[in-house]
C-alpha cells in the first residue's frame, strides 16, 4: 500500500520541515552507521591493526548508496538490524567484509549515530529559533511605542506597549537558545566502549595496550565531530542524555505554546489577529469566523512534545544495569 491507502504520521506530513525529515530519514541514519564503521576502521589501522587500503577505499566509496532491499532480506534471515547492515555494507565493500564492525557492539553505531543526529537536530532548532527571534525583534521595534493594556492574572493591570509585550516572548526564546548552546557544547559521544563499557574487545585487539584503546576512542570521537566521549558507559550511553536533550526541546515547545496562547487571547479580544489569507475559510457554517488555526497547531504540537520529556526520564529510570 502507498499514498492515501497507508497510514502516515501527521508529525511528518503536516509539521516537520524538509531538513528535519531528511535528518531523521533511514538513509541519513544508516549512512551515519557506515561513517562510524569507516572512522573505526581508519583509527584501528592508524593504531596498528592490519587493514588494507582497498578495504578503506571501498568503504569510502559506498557510504550512502545503501541497498535497503538487501538489508531487509538480511534482517529477515538473521533477525538482527545492525548485522543486516554489516552484511549489506560488506557486499559493496568486499575487501572490508572481515573488518567492518571490528571489535564493536551494536550500540557503537546505534548510539553514536543517534547522538550525531540529535546534536544536528538541536542545531536546526537553534537556527529556526533565531529566525523567529529576528521576526519578533522587528515586530517589537515597530510597535514599541504602541500603548496597550497590560495584564496580570489575565486581568486588566497597568499600561504597557505592544512592543514590550513581544519582548516577553523573545526572552523565553533567548533562554531556550542558551539551553541549546549548553547542551550542544556539553553533549558527549558514546565513543568506543565495547559490549558492556569495559572496552575488553578493543583491549584484546591491541594486546592489552590501554593507551591505544583510549587513543582509539579519542580518534573516533574526533572523526564524528565530538570533542569527547562519555567517561563511562554500559553497553549504551546513559539514557539521561536523551532526557536532557528532550528537556531542551520541551522548553522550546513551552515557549511556543505560551506565545500561541497569548495570541489566541489577544485575538479573542480583537487586539491582534493571525494572518488570514484571501481565500481562507474560517468556518464551513460561519463565514465571518477567523479561527486561530496557526496558534492551535502550535499548541497541539507543543503539548505532544512537552509530554515526551517525561517519557525519556521514565525510560532512563528502568534501564537496570545499562
Amino acid at each position: 500500500m502507498s499514498g492515501p491507502d497507508r497510514y502516515s504520521s501527521p508529525l511528518a506530513e503536516r509539521y516537520a520541515s524538509p531538513e528535519m525529515l531528511e535528518l531523521w530519514s533511514q538513509r541519513r541514519r544508516h549512512g551515519e552507521w557506515r561513517r562510524l564503521w569507516l572512522a573505526l576502521a581508519e583509527a584501528e589501522r592508524e593504531l596498528g591493526i592490519d587493514i588494507p587500503d582497498e578495504a578503506l577505499a571501498q568503504m569510502r566509496d559506498h557510504l550512502d548508496d545503501i541497498d535497503f532491499d538487501a538489508v531487509a532480506a538480511y534482517e529477515r534471515r538473521y533477525r538482527h538490524d545492525v548485522m543486516a547492515h554489516v552484511y549489506a555494507f560488506g557486499d559493496v565493500a568486499p575487501a572490508a567484509r572481515k573488518i567492518i564492525h571490528l571489535g564493536a557492539t551494536s550500540a557503537f553505531v546505534t548510539d553514536n549515530a543517534d547522538l550525531v543526529l540529535m546534536r544536528r537536530g538541536l542545531e536546526l532548532l537553534r537556527g529556526k529559533a533565531l529566525r523567529v527571534l529576528r521576526s519578533l525583534a522587528a515586530f517589537a521595534r515597530k510597535w514599541r511605542d504602541e500603548p496597550t493594556l497590560g495584564s496580570t492574572h489575565l486581568q486588566p493591570a497597568q499600561p504597557t506597549t505592544v512592543g514590550k509585550r513581544a519582548t516577553l516572548w523573545m526572552q523565553d526564546l533567548v533562554l531556550d537558545l542558551q539551553e541549546i548552546d549548553h547542551r550542544v557544547t556539553a553533549l558527549p559521544a558514546r565513543g568506543v566502549k565495547g559490549t558492556t563499557g569495559t572496552q575488553a574487545s578493543f583491549l584484546d585487539l591491541f594486546g592489552g595496550d590501554h593507551e591505544k584503546v583510549r587513543e582509539l576512542d579519542r580518534r573516533v570521537c574526533a572523526a564524528i565531530g565530538f570533542a569527547r566521549s562519555i567517561p563511562v558507559s554500559g553497553q549504551t550511553y546513559s539514557r539521561k542524555l536523551d532526557a536532557q536533550i528532550l528537556a531542551v526541546v520541551a522548553g522550546i515547545a513551552a515557549s511556543a505554546a505560551k506565545f500561541s496562547s497569548d495570541l489566541r487571547v489577544l485575538q479573542a479580544y480583537g487586539e491582534i489577529e493571525e494572518p488570514f489569507e484571501s481565500e481562507q475559510i474560517g468556518s464551513s457554517a460561519m463565514a465571518y469566523k477567523r479561527n486561530p488555526m496557526r496558534c492551535e497547531r502550535i499548541a497541539s504540537l507543543a503539548r505532544f512534545v512537552i509530554n515526551l520529556e517525561s517519557n525519556a526520564n521514565q525510560t532512563h529510570a528502568v534501564q537496570f544495569f545499562e
